[in-house]
């Protein structure tokens, strides 16, 4: 029974080291939306992809598709500190230098209970580009808010009724997460490291025999307590560190742990 407890407990524990180690170098970005008020009643834009530029790669080459939740937004639903996630993705670590909005032809406006069509400048069918200089780190979450602000994006051609789009698009990219690294001796005895922080244990990774390395990522800020597990079955003992801090953006290495014997 003791067996199948720990066969049980490694299944669990290797489940969760999946979704909080590192995964072939990569950062994770999300994009969100917000907007500033305008004397519209809606204001429709058509998202149909987002991408992002790596330092590095050509003019073309360079840009990375994410997983976008492409449709028409009313930019109108998302003042006054609302914001919506357009886009989610895990993409290679590195420096990143800009993003492209790909938007539709159902962009619109609506002024007085009707509906105009919005007109895009040619050069929007590319894309819109916006400059963003950041370094993504392995494992830690980045958030790229995108402030709309639809006053200053929709032109009015004259007389003519014909309205433009040109976005006015103001980009604050900051790093959302913390993580904690480190390695833990013997590799053999497959232990459990797990982040607590107050009550709650936020993270869990796992050490094997294959690998004496452990890392925790996607933890808020603040001071954790690390606890080493080896399992009951095991000759070594139990062992924490604490006082172990987790600042946004910033992997935490904090070195070799070597178990006792029990």
């Amino acid at each position: 029974m003791k067996l199948l407890r720990r066969s049980l407990f490694l299944l669990l524990v290797s489940f969760f080291a999946f979704s909080c180690s590192k995964n072939s170098n990569e950062g994770r970005i999300v994009v969100r939306l917000t907007d500033s008020p305008g004397d519209y009643d809606a204001v429709n834009i058509d998202l149909v992809g987002v991408q992002i530029h790596r330092f590095g790669g050509n003019q073309e080459s360079g840009w990375i598709d994410l997983d976008v939740n492409a449709g028409v937004y009313n930019l109108l639903d998302l003042t006054g500190g609302v914001e919506t996630v357009i886009a989610d993705s895990k993409i290679p670590a590195g420096d990143i230098t800009q993003m492209r909005l790909v938007l539709g032809e159902n962009n619109s406006v609506e002024i007085d209970g009707q509906e105009i069509e919005l007109k895009t400048p040619s050069a929007m069918q590319s894309g819109l580009k916006l400059l963003i200089d950041e370094t993504l780190l392995e494992g830690i979450t980045y958030s790229v808010l995108l402030d709309f602000d639809a006053a200053k994006s929709i032109v009015k051609a004259g007389a003519s009724g014909i309205h433009n789009l040109k976005p006015v698009i103001r980009t604050v990219t900051e790093a959302r997460d913390g993580a904690i690294e480190g390695t833990v001796l013997p590799a053999e005895e497959n232990v459990a490291v797990y982040a607590i922080i107050g009550e709650d244990t936020l993270g869990t990774s796992y050490a094997t025999e294959n690998s004496s390395a452990f890392f925790i990522g996607g933890l808020e800020e603040g001071t954790y307590i690390l606890a080493f597990d080896p399992g009951d079955l095991s000759t070594y003992d139990k062992k924490s560190i604490t006082d172990v801090q987790v600042t946004l953006g910033v992997i935490n290495n904090v070195g070799e742990t070597t178990l006792d014997l029990k």
